[in-house]
């Protein structure tokens, strides 16, 4: 009788079997996509639901590959590469706590950010998105990363964790069903991937038996591909073996009346490595959910993979090579000619193998008809035609224009029209933006969650601060209160330096940044600045953003009974603006019902910074004055 065990693993085995039968035809699909832009575009599914190639079909038949689905990828991730969402942490109240909460919190991002090489993770991803239609993050907990805390009586060093994002392709992920649109649709998903013995040994601590398993290389083979006297080779996704390895199958299960923790059990080869809750709270709530976020490229109704454009480019791809070469055959035939002989009146293996090259004296039968050309029709319109429009659906399914052709790029349009036809050629991307900028939101929202439940030991992290300094800070999960915090992604996706700056130049000379007193505060040309790109290159202006941190600190010192005193270096329109703002606050209010003489504190401290004002608005005053008779 077989063990629990045994049966939970037969049971997962089975499950994951199944899930990759009904997933065999999007996997098709995903390898006829790869092999189009790599360029081996003469292959197609064939009856046994497997990938073939078909040859030529004659030895003067042209097969040349005329590929224009790369360089539309290039370009399409060229433009989806630009978008580098900025997040903006904002907190749900004005109370000073959740301001601070919301800027540490940002901080930390910003500094895990760069450590996991998000950007570069997301461009992986725009790849795998653009090619398959779909991609897959997986933000997780690795408790083998982080800072050595402590040895283990082996001598074997305990680490503190840290967050670890990987891309999957969708190779990995098996849906319980393709008719769920999103994850939150799905009530398990596994993730499944071919690691050897060694690997999984060091990863899980179990010894597990090896075997031959199927994945995916790329080969580069000759496959037909060349035209008249000439091969060609094209790199193709071959099916290949791997040895000494194993699948590890990991099934997530979402929180359910039977499992009210969700279930993470995990395989590898045969072997229960886990069995047990879904262990990250990354959901709402500080619910259990899926470490998963998808990212496609087209979103499909009623289903969960999206389509790449490749995927819609095929066709036509298909029918331009065809065009193109039916095309140059025909031109063989125009330069080589097809010859008529007779019967018998020639050497035909001397004329088959030199041909009519010039100066070559013919001999043939006499009283037979000499060898002669055969009178070819010029190249019928329709050819022509075709091949242009097949041009023009590459340019409207790809959604990507190439405006500087000159049949559609004339001197004369002016730029507002130009601007239109570039506008409209961004529009086309915004399905892929809004999936990348979704995803990034969502990456952050797990990133900080997971800081929450794992984060107890105090970690330094390090970050570029507004004015360019390297800032150092020490956080654990009591510092972050993501459930009350907001994420934002900027939406400024392809807009390049010199169209924002144009941008904020417009504000600037319509003088909608200006204050009541239509004058740009300090503050607003720090921002501005910021914006510009030139956070540092004026030095006074960094001064500011220090007095605004200052001021901030003083308040908080205030609300704990700490002593604050008036500098004669502050900048006391910085500091009284900053203070007002905190006492209108909620956290005031709440600590004035506490502490009944805040409010008088508050209220001396500003005037005290009232008085040092015009103390130096009349020195400089005097100073002016003095300057003017001397003058």
């Amino acid at each position: 009788m077989k063990s629990k065990e045994e049966i939970l693993v037969k049971e997962v085995i089975d499950d994951f079997k199944a899930r990759a039968e009904k997933r065999k035809s999007f996997d098709l699909i995903w390898q006829i996509n790869m092999n189009f832009l790599m360029g081996n575009q003469y292959c197609n599914i064939g009856y046994g639901g497997k990938l073939e190639e078909s040859d030529r079909q004659y030895f003067w038949q042209e097969r040349e590959v005329f590929n224009h689905i790369a360089p539309i990828f290039d370009i399409r991730f060229a433009k989806l590469s630009k978008i580098k969402p900025e997040i903006n942490i904002l907190p749900v109240t004005n109370d000073e706590r959740d301001k601070q909460s919301a800027k540490l919190s940002k901080k930390i991002y910003n500094s895990i950010k760069n450590k996991l090489e998000i950007d570069e993770k997301i461009n992986q991803a725009i790849k795998w998105s653009e090619v398959c239609g779909t991609v897959f993050y997986k933000v997780d907990w690795n408790s083998k990363l982080g800072q050595t805390v402590a040895n283990d009586e082996n001598g074997q060093s305990i680490k503190s964790g840290d967050v670890e994002v990987s891309v999957v392709g969708p190779f990995e992920i098996y849906p319980d069903s393709t008719v769920c649109e999103n994850i939150e649709d799905c009530q398990s998903i596994i993730h499944a991937k071919a690691y050897t013995t060694a690997q999984i040994k060091n990863m899980y601590g179990v010894e597990v038996e090896g075997g031959k398993v199927n994945t995916y290389s790329l080969d580069n083979v000759t496959n037909g591909v060349g035209g008249l006297g000439f091969n060609g080779t094209a790199p193709k996704l071959i099916e290949d073996v791997k040895n000494d390895s194993a699948v590890v199958i990991e099934r997530y299960c979402k929180p359910s009346i039977q499992y009210p923790d969700g279930r993470l059990t995990i395989v590898a080869g045969e072997t229960l490595v886990y069995d047990g809750i879904l262990p990250y709270k990354c959901g709402d709530e500080n619910e259990r959910d899926f470490p998963f976020i998808k990212q496609t490229c087209i979103s499909e109704p009623g289903c969960f993979w999206g389509t790449s454009i490749i995927e819609r480019l095929v066709p036509v791809q298909r029918a331009y090579n065809a065009v193109k070469n039916r095309k140059h055959e025909f031109i063989n035939r125009l330069s080589l000619g097809v010859l008529s002989v007779e019967d018998g009146s020639v050497d035909l293996d001397n004329l088959e193998e030199e041909g009519l090259c010039p100066g070559k004296v013919l001999v043939y039968r006499q009283g037979a008809c000499e060898p002669r050309y055969l009178q070819s029709e010029s190249l019928p319109n329709g050819i022509e035609e075709e091949e242009k429009q097949l041009l023009d659906e590459f340019n409207s399914i790809s959604g990507v224009n190439d405006l500087l052709n000159g049949e559609k790029f004339s001197t004369q349009i002016s730029g507002v029209a130009l601007e239109l036809m570039i506008s409209q050629d961004e529009t086309r991307l915004n399905a892929s933006i809004s999936s990348i900028n979704s995803a990034h939101k969502l990456i952050a929202k797990k990133i900080l969650k997971l800081y929450k439940q794992y984060a107890s030991f105090p970690r330094l992290a390090r970050v570029c601060g507004e004015n360019g300094q390297i800032e150092m800070f020490y956080f654990n999960s009591s510092d972050i209160t993501s459930d009350d915090i907001e994420l934002e992604v900027s939406n400024d996706s392809l807009q390049t330096l010199s169209q924002r700056r144009e941008l904020i130049f417009q504000l600037l000379d319509n003088g909608i940044l200006n204050d009541e007193n239509n004058q740009l505060s300090n503050k607003m040309k720090c921002k501005v600045l910021e914006m510009l790109g030139m956070g540092i290159w004026e030095n006074a202006q960094d001064i500011n953003e220090l007095h605004i941190k200052k001021a901030d600190g003083e308040n908080l010192k205030f609300i704990n009974n700490e002593d604050v005193k008036v500098s004669k270096i502050d900048e006391h329109k910085l500091h009284i603006n900053e203070h007002i703002a905190f006492m209108l606050g909620e956290d005031f209010e709440k600590a004035a019902k506490k502490n009944k003489d805040l409010e008088e504190k508050f209220l001396k401290h500003i005037e005290e910074h009232k008085k040092l004002l015009k103390e130096n608005e009349s020195e400089e005053e005097k100073w002016t004055k003095t300057e003017n008779n001397r003058s």
